[in-house]
């Protein structure tokens, strides 16, 4: 038995992909009646734009952790946070699963540990790949999603939405348990040699 699905590669990472990732999104929340959606977000623009498209469903925007700037400066902005909570969103602030006490060692004694490690493997994919993984990791440590049903995960690359994967969470400390089920969308490696189909 097979199923085919689509992938949407677009030609290039970045913001001006927001809208369309969060739309093909949207959409296959609706085919598979995904109720949970998880968008990374720094000042909140991303978070806020998503949960005014994903009216009827659960959205979680993830922050940046506060200090990942400079100390003490948390990047969400409070007009954003406001709009994401006044629509039914969820914020979730917290330590990254893949930057945390490991940056630390890295950043005092120059040497890598294997969270930041697995991170660079994730962005084989891109970063918004690398995100799209770390959040759940997060969501599920948070107790905001269920380990044992699909969620989609919405990430990008610098600022804006370029990827959307369904997946599975896991908890951080059960890393190996996570299942990527579908790549909704996401950049076009700029090394590619295929052109056909892309978008953006």
């Amino acid at each position: 038995m097979e199923t085919q699905v689509n992938c949407i590669l677009f030609g290039g990472p970045g913001p001006f992909n927001t809208i369309r990732t969060l739309e093909l999104a949207a959409n296959r929340a609706k085919e598979l009646s995904i109720e949970t959606l998880l968008v990374a977000t720094s000042s909140g623009a991303t978070g806020l734009e998503a949960v005014r498209r994903f009216s009827g469903r659960r959205v979680i925007a993830v922050t940046h952790s506060t200090g990942f700037t400079g100390a003490n400066v948390q990047e969400l902005r409070p007009e954003c946070r406001q709009g994401i909570e006044e629509a039914g969103g969820c914020i979730l602030t917290c330590q990254h699963a893949f930057g945390g006490v490991g940056r630390a060692v890295r950043r005092k004694l120059d040497t890598y540990q294997i969270d930041e490690i697995m991170a660079f493997t994730l962005r084989l994919l891109g970063e918004g790949f690398k995100v799209v993984v770390e959040i759940a990791l997060m969501a599920a440590d948070a107790g905001l999603v269920r380990t044992d049903v699909p969620v989609i995960s919405i990430a990008g690359t610098g600022r804006g939405a370029d990827t959307a994967v369904v997946l599975r969470p896991a908890n951080a400390q059960s890393f190996f348990d996570l299942r990527l089920l579908e790549i909704i969308c996401l950049p076009a490696p700029a090394h590619t040699l295929f052109q056909v189909g892309h978008q953006g």
